[in-house]
């Protein structure tokens, strides 16, 4: 279950403001979320880039490139997960269940390790940022949007629901929310389906952050104009940030 840290940080709404700025960089695929957040922390002092995700991209790249059964059992594994978090589909099996729940605990450990940084004084410039608005999608709970099935799956489901919940509960500070149609993200991510883009963009636009202040940005813009306008908007929001300095050097490192 969710551990001290972050019941700590919830305990008083007013535990935010004590904190140091915390910046959300969200989007779908092929919007530019690493790409800007990384640029943000290479010229903004005193931050820290955050990964979020769940890296489940980078560990299905490692599977196929296994020799021999690599491809195939990587297109199982990911048929699967697609199954687990598509509205209407039955979670299938147990075990498929017990691999989702632990990644959504990988990214509780992560979230965990973001509050200390962020306890520490230092802006955090988070690289996805979780939610329990919309399962299945966009960094939602995994094991929400199917059918569970058999008393250890519903279990699961509900302790991996219980996270990102708790999770969606300390909101961000700002949320930059980078906007691309469909058709431009999937020709910077062609390997990913298009179908599922169009959801990820539909879903991009209906996550709503209560309690954070959230910025439009079109990130069909060219790149360097994407990353100017975040770098204004963050730059803005440290020097309306009572007591927090900025003077340290900028620090790009990856919170695991």
């Amino acid at each position: 279950m969710p551990g001290p840290p972050a019941r700590r940080v919830m305990a008083s709404r007013s535990a935010f403001r004590r904190l140091a700025p915390l910046v959300a960089i969200i989007g779908p695929d092929g919007a530019g979320k690493t790409t800007t957040a990384h640029y943000l922390c290479s010229v903004i002092a005193n931050s820290q880039y955050a990964y979020l995700g769940l890296g489940s991209g980078a560990l299905g790249l490692k599977i196929r490139q296994l020799p021999w059964i690599g491809a195939m059992l990587e297109r199982h594994l990911s048929a699967k997960a697609s199954r687990a978090r598509t509205p209407g589909e039955r979670i299938p099996g147990p075990v498929t269940a017990a691999v989702i729940y632990l990644f959504g605990r990988l990214r509780w450990r992560r979230f965990l390790h973001m509050l200390h940084v962020r306890e520490s004084g230092r802006l955090v410039i988070c690289d996805r940022y979780p939610q329990a608005q919309i399962a299945g999608l966009n960094d939602g709970p995994g094991l929400s949007a199917a059918h569970a099935t058999g008393w250890l799956t519903a279990l699961l489901a509900r302790r991996e629901r219980d996270l990102y919940i708790e999770m969606a509960q300390i909101p961000p500070t700002l949320v930059i929310r980078l906007n691309v149609d469909a058709h431009t993200a999937w020709a910077r991510k062609p390997d990913h389906d298009l179908a599922l883009i169009e959801r990820k963009v539909a879903a991009t636009a209906a996550l709503t952050f209560p309690g954070a202040r959230v910025v439009e940005v079109d990130a069909g813009l060219p790149q360097a104009q994407v990353h100017a306008i975040c770098r204004q908007l963050i730059e803005t929001l440290v020097s309306e940030t009572p007591g927090f300095s900025s003077s340290l050097e900028p620090q790009v490192t990856r919170v695991e």
